[in-house]
């Protein structure tokens, strides 16, 4: 069963096939001394909802509703392509201005900075610079360029530390974005694994979507922390 499935889902688990039959969504037979047996159509079935999950990305509660139609007779349906979204914009009808949108994550035109430039457009000296690497504030690339987002990064720090926060007091701010990240890497990370260029495409969508969410709820837990500090 597994070696028919990972020809077009090459991550597929023993595991994963477990899960999915304790959520009800595919039943295998049972041999006398309790092995399991699946059938051709059981492996259809986990073809769909392993495609109906990369794909589409439709949660399993969505997938078991549509299987279970189809137990009762319904037509099995192949998994409808989603409509584009729009997410929170940075303003304009329907969005909240300074909130973040798909479109904010979009790979922009590479630029590469050296030390010297990054140093004259952030305002920043030297050693400054030197505590941001060393909390990962800022990170150049293998060639030892920076990009424009680290210009930006530099701003921010040093407008912050005319308050008296220190880089040092901000290594939780790197640690919590690397794990907002990760989180997204390891959603992704099956999609962009496959070959077909629509795959890749679709799991860029997805990165540029969540990210703008993620940034989205982040932005709005603190708009709510801050007031219960001001008590506004």
């Amino acid at each position: 069963m597994l070696a028919q499935l990972r020809g077009d889902f090459p991550d597929v688990t023993i595991s994963k096939i477990r899960f999915l039959e304790s959520e009800g969504l595919v039943q295998p037979g049972r041999t006398p001394s309790g092995y399991r047996q699946f059938a051709a159509a059981d492996v259809e079935r986990l073809r769909f909802v392993l495609s109906a999950q990369r794909d589409h990305y439709l949660p399993l509660k969505v997938i078991k509703e549509q299987l279970d139609a189809a137990d009762r007779g319904a037509e099995l349906p192949g998994p409808a392509p989603r409509p584009p979204r729009k997410l929170v914009s940075l303003g304009g009808p329907g969005g909240e201005r300074g909130l973040p949108s798909p479109e904010d994550f979009a790979p922009a035109r590479p630029v590469r900075l050296t030390q010297e430039e990054l140093l004259a457009q952030s305002g920043i000296d030297a050693a400054t610079l030197a505590e941001l690497q060393q909390y990962g504030l800022v990170r150049p690339g293998a060639a030892g360029f920076y990009d424009p987002d680290a210009v930006l990064v530099a701003k921010t720090v040093r407008a912050m530390t005319e308050y008296g926060i220190e880089p040092r007091h901000l290594r939780a701010f790197r640690a919590s974005a690397d794990r907002e990240v990760g989180l997204l890497e390891q959603i992704v990370t099956p999609v962009y694994r496959q070959r077909d260029a629509a795959a890749k495409a679709r799991a860029d969508e997805v990165v540029r979507e969540l990210a703008a969410l993620s940034v989205t709820l982040h932005t709005l837990l603190v708009k709510a922390g801050i007031r219960g500090v001001t008590g506004g």
